[in-house]
């Protein structure tokens, strides 16, 4: 469906998956909107789902001009895999600023939002611009929920041997073609809790296979007796993604309800820790969020300190806007 706005803005909304060109061109959009504030304001899951058939979300181009084969201006894409509220990402290119094509975006991801009834509308604000918190305030919008950037000097890290394994706990790598779905059972039973990361899928787990820096070496599967206990799992951004250097990344760290108070989870953070700095990087992050004050505790202990935060707007009012990464 495509419909022009008061501002000649022309906004495609889209299920399913984008052809390659048009998954492309928001690419490229995402990439000039980064380079042009120095964060990234799309996260890595809208990114693997631009050309998923089985994601759960909504599609939203805006092109500049009232013709739909207009230059590319801005793109939201609105998670509705859940009833009671929608979340959504959205980018403004930064030539196409101020000239309502956010607002356009916004405008459709509460529509898409209120397709189901009293659902909410959520969105992400990278960074927590002044831009974002500042358009967040002016339709009323507060903040729900942030997700802190945590990082440590592994040049810094203690001169001490890695917390021990559990009893009869062995370490090994992950297998690709053979354990996915028992890693994907465990980390819906540790992040039954987290809105994204307990609804991670068979789907969400191959696209990330896929991707070029997927090391599974990097991918830590800690077991008992042949029984999957819980896993970290590294990751290695490129340099000029979080800074002149590559940065290695405690991706996930997730153990089994059932394995919790053994200290597996401390063990698999020092392991994941040891492997980024044996690849020689000078310097890992993780993300968490700013609610969860026992991980908190815990990433400060080994030596994590916060370096910035993504806030997530909202509102209990179905329809209610929500705000975004730059003013529109």
């Amino acid at each position: 469906m495509v419909e022009p706005t008061r501002a000649r803005v022309a906004v495609d909304v889209r299920a399913g998956a984008l052809g390659a060109e048009e998954a492309d061109a928001v690419r490229r959009l995402v990439a000039d909107a980064a380079a042009q504030d120095g964060v990234a304001p799309v996260s890595e899951q809208p990114l693997l789902w631009l050309r998923s058939d089985e994601a759960p979300v909504v599609h939203v181009l805006a092109r500049s001009g009232a013709a739909a084969d207009g230059e590319l201006a801005g793109y939201a894409q609105v998670d509705v895999g859940a009833t009671t509220s929608a979340s959504a990402e959205l980018v403004v290119h930064p030539s196409a600023r101020r000239e309502g094509v956010g607002t356009a975006l916004l405008t459709t991801a509460r529509e898409t939002a209120a397709r189901v009834p009293d659902r909410t509308l959520r969105v992400w604000a990278h960074g927590a611009t002044p831009a974002a918190r500042s358009f967040a305030a002016a339709v009323g919008m507060p903040v729900v929920r942030e997700l802190w950037r945590m990082s440590l000097d592994l040049a810094d890290r203690p001169d001490r041997p890695d917390r021990p394994l559990p009893p009869h706990v062995t370490v090994r790598p992950f297998v690709p073609g053979e354990d996915e779905e028992a890693w994907r059972r465990v980390n819906s039973r540790a992040f039954a809790y987290h809105p994204e990361q307990g609804r991670m899928t068979s789907a969400d787990l191959r696209a990330r296979e896929a991707e070029a820096w997927f090391d599974p070496a990097g991918f830590l599967l800690a077991e008992r007796e042949g029984l999957l206990l819980g896993s970290v799992w590294t990751k290695v951004h490129a340099a000029g993604e979080l800074g002149d250097e590559p940065v290695g990344e405690i991706y996930v760290v997730g153990v089994d309800p059932d394995a919790q108070g053994l200290g597996l989870g401390g063990a698999l953070t020092d392991l994941g820790l040891t492997h980024l700095a044996a690849r020689g990087l000078r310097r890992a992050v993780l993300y968490t969020g700013a609610e969860n004050e026992v991980a908190i505790r815990t990433y400060r202990r080994v030596g994590f300190e916060p370096e910035s935060v993504d806030v997530m707007f909202g509102s209990d009012t179905p329809g209610s806007p929500g705000g975004v990464t730059m003013a529109p």
